[in-house]
């Protein structure tokens, strides 16, 4: 079993930041890899970023990329995702998952956060 609790979000201006963090346990939560994952209002689950368990590996979805960066800290079992130049369509609740499948796909995740809303204001 692996538990997975999100936290920093908040509501912040267009072009502003917002730092997220996941905090992962369970023995084996090391090994997985992890990604963000967003919701929002009327719209479908959408991939935000994926990276590696070993944290040499990232993938990024289209409307984040050079925005937005996953890192990871094995020794903390934490996964971080700093969001930059932040628009009003990144607003949404952001989902940490683990997983052991290398994929964008949100289905078959096998942990899911409870979600942290991240609003931003125009």
């Amino acid at each position: 079993q692996v538990q997975l609790v999100e936290s920093g979000g908040g509501l912040v201006q267009a072009g502003g930041s917002l730092s997220l963090s996941c905090a992962a346990s369970g023995r084996t939560s090391s090994s997985y890899h992890m990604a963000w994952f967003r919701l929002a209002p009327g719209k479908e689950r959408d991939f935000v970023a994926l990276i590696s368990w070993s944290g040499e590996n990232t993938l990024y979805g289209d409307s984040v990329k050079g925005r937005f960066t996953i890192s990871r800290d094995n020794a903390k079992n934490m996964v971080y995702l700093q969001m930059n130049s932040l628009k009003p369509e990144d607003t949404g609740v952001y989902y940490c998952a683990a997983r052991r499948v290398w994929t964008i796909n949100p289905h078959g995740v096998d942990y899911w956060g409870k979600g942290t809303l991240v609003t931003v204001s125009s």
